[in-house]
């Protein structure tokens, strides 16, 4: 069966669409079939970058590794029976279209939440979270005290994995792996970044979820976006020497990929 992978949180910004984009190109450029879906059914911003990046490879006669990507399919609600939902019918659709053809599936979830992401949450195998480097972001996790000091309770999206956790208990499916990515970590504010880490690191071992560095704050991933492209594809299309920031955020991704501890993954790029 596929590795699902599920990038999730209940909140925009956090860099969910880029991680996805990146780990499933990494996966992709070492051989392994890796199949996409976007649960963003209105922003689509995974699906949008795909269709840039595939507009971009025929634009230029180039082939680049790329991720399949399967949309939701439209189900007859007439074929529904009235008590089960349209969505899941679709969901289950497109992951059985996918699971043939993949050694992993990465599920995209938007944020917010949905009863998409609640079922995508039950089925990951690893679940990745991005989170900005600040207790506005924390506070999706848990709830702390105005010092920043002392956690006083799981917040929605903790609750919601956690719920997600029971369903694969009780359908006999391993536990998921669960890593937050700390994203965009400043270099400024240190007494704000000592004061995240800590928390961060409290409250991993007291609902159970590993951390690992994310992605810097770097203009070339908003330069990327409109070509499809990913850090990985510039030495392919003429961009050239690598700048220090490119390889640093290239070093970045090679982090990422190896801390996530996917089976039969070692980062060879």
């Amino acid at each position: 069966m596929a590795h699902i992978i599920v990038v999730g949180n209940e909140k925009g910004g956090a860099g969910k669409s880029t991680v996805s984009m990146h780990v499933a190109t990494a996966l992709a450029r070492m051989g392994l079939r890796i199949g996409v879906m976007d649960l963003d059914l209105r922003q689509k911003s995974l699906g949008r970058y795909i269709e840039n990046r595939l507009a971009f490879m025929a634009a230029e006669n180039i082939d680049l590794p790329t991720p399949v990507y399967v949309e939701l399919p439209e189900v007859d609600p007439m074929t529904v029976d009235p008590n089960d939902n349209v969505l899941d019918h679709r969901f289950s659709a497109a992951v059985s279209a996918l699971e043939p053809q993949s050694d992993f599936i990465l599920i995209d979830c938007p944020g917010s939440h949905t009863r998409l992401a609640q079922v995508a949450h039950s089925l990951a195998d690893t679940l990745i979270t991005p989170l900005n480097d600040s207790f506005i972001d924390f506070d999706l996790l848990a709830r702390i005290d105005s010092d920043g000091e002392k956690i006083l309770g799981p917040s929605v999206y903790s609750e919601m994995v956690w719920s997600a956790r029971q369903l694969r208990a009780q359908a006999g499916l391993v536990p998921l792996d669960w890593v937050v990515l700390r994203n965009r970590i400043g270099a400024q504010n240190m007494n704000n970044k000592q004061k995240m880490e800590s928390a961060v690191d409290r409250l991993a071992k007291r609902i159970g979820f590993r951390t690992s560095p994310g992605f810097s704050e770097r203009v070339i991933f908003r330069e990327l976006f409109p070509r499809g492209l990913t850090l990985l594809d510039l030495r392919d299309v003429g961009g050239g020497s690598l700048n220090i920031s490119n390889l640093a955020a290239r070093q970045e991704l090679r982090e990422l990929i190896k801390s996530l501890n996917l089976p039969g993954v070692t980062p060879d790029f």
